[in-house]
């Protein structure tokens, strides 16, 4: 019981903090103010994290969170390349309506600075165990080739993803970052079919 109430605790600060940085950008949001839409303490927000820098790392628990909720909508009547493209969409959509730009490319430039854990890159994710997932079933039902083991496509395909929104970022959010995905990630995954 006591570790659903950590989960629970860290969550809801977390949800409060994007939520937050979202509406008032990150430099206009306070911990206090975190800590009252959590509904929670200035111990219990201590105890999880060191300051509101150490939210930004958080980003990849609320993608994670977003691929738990989209789990629930992949069917067995959806090819596992249907499935790889409306996670791709899903999450991109979700990227352009409730994550700020200047959060993602301060998440970026801290995944590339940092000496320490690099959030992105956990391959203990929910993010990669879905991809590991869809992809053996793929290849096991003759749906995806075998010309890659499931390991390298995985990383293709989150490179394919971290490529995408990062030139998003760099171009400053010009476009549609879930439209363009949808105009070019098949291309990019293209060689996955048999």
């Amino acid at each position: 019981m006591a570790k659903k109430n950590t989960r629970n605790t860290r969550g809801k600060i977390v949800s409060a903090a994007w939520k937050l940085f979202y509406e008032q950008g990150y430099e206009d949001t306070t911990v206090e103010e975190i800590i009252d839409l959590s509904k929670t303490s200035k111990g219990s927000f201590y105890h999880y994290f060191d300051g509101k820098d150490a939210l930004l790392s958080t980003l990849s628990t609320i993608f994670d969170e977003k691929y738990e909720e989209l789990m629930e909508q992949l069917t067995d009547e959806m090819t596992a390349m249907d499935q790889l493209l409306f996670l791709n969409q899903e999450l991109f959509r979700m990227i352009e309506n409730s994550i700020s730009l200047d959060l993602l490319t301060r998440l970026y430039s801290t995944q590339l600075t940092t000496n320490g854990e690099k959030h992105l890159l956990d391959h203990n994710r929910i993010y990669y165990k879905l991809l590991r997932k869809i992809i053996a079933k793929g290849q096991d039902n003759g749906q995806l080739s075998h010309r890659l083991n499931v390991s390298e496509m995985v990383k293709l395909y989150a490179l394919a993803e971290r490529a995408l929104l990062y030139d998003w970022c760099l171009c400053s959010g010009e476009y549609s970052l879930a439209e363009y995905s949808r105009q070019v990630f098949p291309s990019f995954l293209s060689s996955f079919l048999p």
